[in-house]
């Protein structure tokens, strides 16, 4: 199939292979596409094998308009992939087991290695240490590489003992926005052949890419590693929602106003599991920055991905970005020739699309989103209502559940010397940070203007308030230098901290003393407001109950005004040094004012500077003297690296499936449990099994590092999952890290229950809500409910990814019938539970579950094709790979 369709183009006397799809599909046929599925097709042509990829699968994908009506499963071939250090270290460390239980087996080591081409950048999580200092980035950097030397000794290790891997060094810039601005091809050019850059990535703000119209989307660790070596994805052919965006941003509106407002409109539609793909005339006024914001926002809106097809504005993005010109010019001849160039002005471009909603641009207006999850959008001029009423709503995603009683009298501390109020809405946190906004020079301009304005009427930011800026990548540090504005956020006490996940990822690092004990000591529901994309529970900080995603433009804002319990319309932000009241309007730049200067002061010679030595790492990379084995010499002494339980009991022949009967749920959680609730992240808690692990060998407090940094060690993992201090687990009836040990009815650590229960060959599962498994697309999610022995998983929906990830370990994920959940069904959890699996199984079948209470209910099992029960059947995915190679 691919010789048949095989044409040439000639670009500046240099000819090269392509498959061409319109003649392949037929050009009216192929019209009637969405530009997503066009990629989705091209891959299966190219990659069709007979064997991975079939021809069905190009049928299938060719027919879309008909088959995406019906669940089909197809098969997709990335061009690459992304990996960030979180998640790369645990990918790397399962690539050197794999190594070992290889070579243990028979076979030969030096095969493991990623045969899809791999991008790793070291964007490690730098916790917010110094602050509001000239040098606060070097010191942050020079504490991560105390506490993460050895884990980025592993790294280097993997760079030289891997092929196909580059590895971008730590301090270059966060993941995704290195993928902006330097990784992505666009058009990958490999042994002469031309073919859309497209990948699957380990971070969940992978999706960014899309905003070039490079389509990528998030995926577990575990599958991510299968496509590294070689495996095609097996995916359902979606459904796209064609969203058409109409009309030109208002000047007093931002890019993240527009992202919080689609978020929450397409949350209300329903697209998790499809494509959402972008078109009409308004997308053609939003910078690829712009398309960027939204894209990223993907996980948040529940879309697997948000897709802007390339036109002229990427290609000139492109070339501000420093890419090679000749390089740009066959990207766009390409792209032309396959009818993958848009142009969002002509409506006859318009593909078919399986459903379609609007946008009009012009009735965005400033918002927020929060306090606790970021589809919740509220817009500034509500803001201060809607903070009042969730302080006395019930307990929920709106509500504190606070007594009138409490609502008033506040806490009085000192301070630097000096007296402060704290009061419920207070600010404590306010973080520009890398997730989502720090790629767009018109939000973090707009907010060194604003800074700028409010330095020169006398404004200040409150001492107490922790205020930090991460950029995404060197460049923002050059272009807010270069036009003036860093000096004045950094007036304000936005200095920069670092490059790399941050404060979204809880590693905003300690607040004052005397602030927390005011907070801990009265109640309060005191505030973060950052420019990060989640705002889940327990995420940003343990000490801010309440959690705001907003512009970089409104954390100074909201910084200035010191809470959020303000209205900006009627109250000053603050007063000048001669008492004069200035308000928010008084200080807020225009679209059009920042994008003057966005257009003077971001030039391609910023990105080729910054990007033209980013491998070369700096001088404490460049000392690292990594092992040049080709297996890993595991230190058994080491609490940061140890080689997993994976594969330790493994055999050639894959294990016989033992049922599951008289199951304990180790945990019985509601709606929305995040993988935030699940997987180990942020700090590591002085009182919690991880803290306990790591005394025994000896380390003090102050040297536990964070979760991420210890992900490559099992045993810290194991001990942290679901370890969130905002877990809500039915079975002890609050917000605890807890579980009860159902035969003894001891309330427990979740980890010392599951070894209780292990000790007393009992087999586990979990029971829960709607929306299981939302957020982050952490592998640690599904590999640390594998060593509680965790052996499935009752839920009424799943997030896609986190179900991935779970069939991917072996566990299975079973789904309630519809209308059924586990309190109409009388269930209380402290049950025990029989799940008839039989030995012939076929995706998506009905299996019974009994309880010894004589309960029985029917659900769905959510292995969803065939190939995801061949991984089922090896114990996972990584097993399965193994003794394919063997």
């Amino acid at each position: 199939m691919k010789d048949e369709y095989t044409s040439k183009l000639t670009v500046d006397g240099k000819t090269y292979n392509y498959i061409d799809v319109p003649k392949l599909a037929g050009d009216a046929d192929y019209a009637r596409l969405p530009f997503s599925i066009r990629v989705l097709l091209e891959s299966a042509v190219r990659n069709c094998d007979g064997f991975q990829v079939k021809a069905s699968d190009v049928e299938a994908i060719k027919a879309w308009e008909k088959t995406s009506q019906t669940p089909t499963e197809v098969k997709f071939k990335p061009a690459r992939v992304v990996l960030q250090d979180f998640t790369g270290v645990p990918a790397i460390v399962d690539f050197a087991a794999m190594r070992d239980a290889v070579q243990k087996l028979g076979g030969s080591a030096e095969k493991i290695n990623p045969i899809c081409p791999v991008d790793l950048v070291v964007d490690h999580s730098v916790q917010v240490d110094f602050t509001r200092t000239p040098d606060a980035a070097q010191k942050n950097q020079e504490r991560e590489f105390e506490r993460n030397s050895e884990r980025f000794l592993f790294l280097k290790w993997g760079a030289r003992a891997f092929e196909n891997m580059m590895i971008i060094p730590p301090g270059s810039g966060i993941v995704h926005q290195v993928n902006l601005e330097y990784l992505a091809r666009v058009v990958f050019d490999m042994h002469g052949w031309l073919y859309p850059d497209s990948l699957v990535g380990t971070d969940s703000h992978t999706t960014m890419i899309n905003g070039l119209g490079v389509l990528g989307w998030g995926v577990g660790g575990i599958e991510a590693e299968a496509v590294m070596l070689g495996q095609a994805i097996s995916m359902v052919l979606p459904e796209v929602v064609g969203y058409k965006i109409t009309g030109r941003i208002h000047s007093l509106a931002t890019s993240t106003d527009v992202v919080l407002t689609i978020t929450k409109h397409l949350r209300k539609v329903g697209v998790v599991g499809k494509f959402v793909e972008f078109f009409g005339p308004g997308v053609s006024f939003l910078s690829i920055a712009d398309r960027a914001t939204i894209s990223n926002m993907c996980p948040e809106y529940g879309a697997t991905a948000g897709f802007f097809p390339v036109d002229q504005k990427s290609i000139e993005y492109l070339t501000k970005t420093g890419r090679d010109s000749a390089k740009v010019q066959v990207i766009e001849e390409y792209l032309r020739k396959v009818k993958m160039f848009r142009d969002y002005s002509n409506e006859k471009e318009d593909p078919v699309f399986s459903q379609v909603v609007e946008l009009d641009l012009a009735t965005i207006v400033p918002s927020l989103s929060g306090p606790k999850r970021p589809q919740d959008r509220v817009s500034v001029t509500d803001m201060q209502k809607d903070f009042k009423e969730c302080l006395t709503n019930k307990v929920g995603f709106k509500g504190f559940g606070l007594e009138p009683e409490k609502l008033h009298g506040g806490a009085v501390f000192r301070y630097e010397n000096e007296e402060y109020k704290l009061n419920h809405g207070s600010v404590v946190i306010a973080a520009i940070t890398s997730c989502t906004n720090t790629s767009n020079p018109t939000v973090m301009l707009g907010s060194g203007i604003l800074a700028r304005n409010a330095v020169q009427r006398g404004l200040k930011v409150a001492p107490y308030i922790k205020t930090s800026l991460s950029p995404g990548s060197g460049v923002v540090t050059y272009y807010l230098k270069d036009s003036g504005v860093l000096p004045y956020l950094e007036k304000l006490g936005f200095d920069i901290v670092g490059y790399g996940c941050m404060t979204c990822i809880g590693n905003s690092g300690p607040i004052p003393e005397p602030v927390e004990a005011a907070i801990t000591d009265n109640g309060l529901v005191c505030c973060g407001v950052l420019s990060g994309n989640r705002n889940f529970e327990g995420r940003i900080h343990p000490n801010t109950r309440a959690n705001y995603l907003a512009s970089p433009m409104l954390v100074v804002a909201y910084a200035l005004a010191g809470t959020v319990d303000i209205d900006f319309e009627t109250q000053p932000i603050g007063h000048g040094p001669k008492g004069d009241a200035v308000y928010l309007r008084d200080i807020w730049p225009t679209r059009t004012q920042i994008q003057e200067v966005e257009k003077q002061f971001v030039l391609p010679k910023m990105f080729t500077e910054v990007y033209g030595k980013i491998t070369e790492g700096t001088d404490q990379w460049r000392s690292l003297d990594a092992p040049a084995s080709i297996l890993y010499p595991w230190k058994e002494e080491s609490t940061y690296i140890r080689s997993p339980p994976f594969f330790k009991t493994m055999t050639i022949d894959p294990p016989k499936f033992s049922a599951i009967r008289d199951a304990n749920a180790l945990l019985f959680v509601g709606d929305s449990v995040t993988t935030d609730h699940i997987s180990p992240a942020g700090s590591i808690s002085r009182t919690c099994p991880a803290a306990r692990y790591l005394a025994k060998h000896g380390l003090k407090p102050k040297d536990f590092n964070s979760y991420g940094s210890r992900r490559g060690n099992d045993e810290i993992m194991a001990r942290g999952t679901f370890a969130n201090i905002r877990l809500k687990n039915k079975l002890i009836g609050k917000e605890a890290p807890k579980t009860v040990h159902v035969p003894s009815g001891e309330i427990m650590d979740v980890f010392d229950a599951a070894m209780r229960y292990k000790e007393e060959s009992r087999q586990l599962i979990i029971v829960a809500g709607r929306d299981y498994g939302t957020g982050s697309s952490r592998d640690w999610a599904a590999k640390g409910p594998w060593i509680l022995g965790i052996r499935a998983v009752i839920a009424e929906s799943f997030e896609r990814i986190h179900r991935s990830n779970l069939v991917g370990m072996g566990i299975v994920p079973l789904q309630f019938a519809e209308g059924a959940t586990a309190e109409s069904l009388g269930l209380n959890g402290k049950e025990r539970y029989t799940i008839d699996i039989p030995e012939e199984l076929k995706p998506g079948m009905i299996v019974e579950v009994t309880t010894d209470t004589g309960k029985r209910f029917a659900t769905t099992m959510r292995f969803d094709t065939d190939v995801e029960l061949q991984y089922f059947r090896h114990g996972g995915i990584l097993n399965y790979m193994i003794r394919s190679m063997i």
